[in-house]
């Protein structure tokens, strides 16, 4: 098939598909006209990184899968390098779980303070919150530590002094 036809059934662009051949994941036999020509295996390399894109992983990661079904797997994960980069995918993903995790409990700790806050009633069976994650949370903080206070009402500062 042509570069056209095959770009169609894959759901992407003939641009597309000469940058996959430029990048070596994709190669064209020619016919006697100089047509790319384009046959079954080639869309199931085209589907293949389709699905790995979808799940995040970059082009350059889909070469193992592509190469996997180029040696003639008929899945592109049954070979011990597609399997590496499932398993490196899973790390990263794992790290990037915590990482959101972490962010998470911070948001929730803010959460708590600026609710006891707006109650009147700051660091009341609160940690102490943590130093602001950005400027908007930064705005009018008393300079006193709310830790070592005792619960109840802050003053509200007089201006009698300007």
């Amino acid at each position: 098939m042509r570069i056209g036809d095959l770009a169609q059934r894959a759901g992407t662009t003939a641009r597309a598909l000469r940058y996959y051949e430029s990048r070596g994941l994709l190669t064209a036999g020619r016919d006697g006209n100089g047509y790319r020509d384009y046959g079954e295996d080639d869309l199931r390399v085209l589907r293949q990184i389709k699905v790995l894109q979808d799940l995040g992983f970059e082009l350059e990661e889909t070469r193992p899968f592509v190469e996997c079904l180029q040696a003639g797997h008929p899945t592109g994960d049954a070979c011990p390098a597609s399997i590496d980069v499932y398993r490196r995918k899973l790390a990263e993903l794992d790290r990037c779980i915590e990482e959101l995790q972490d962010v998470r409990e911070s948001v929730r700790r803010q959460l708590g303070h600026a609710e006891a806050e707006a109650r009147g009633n700051p660091g009341a069976g609160l940690e102490p919150a943590p130093e602001p994650l950005c400027e908007l949370s930064a705005f009018d903080r008393p300079a006193a530590s709310t830790a070592t206070s005792t619960p109840g009402p802050t003053p509200t500062p007089t201006h009698e002094e300007n």
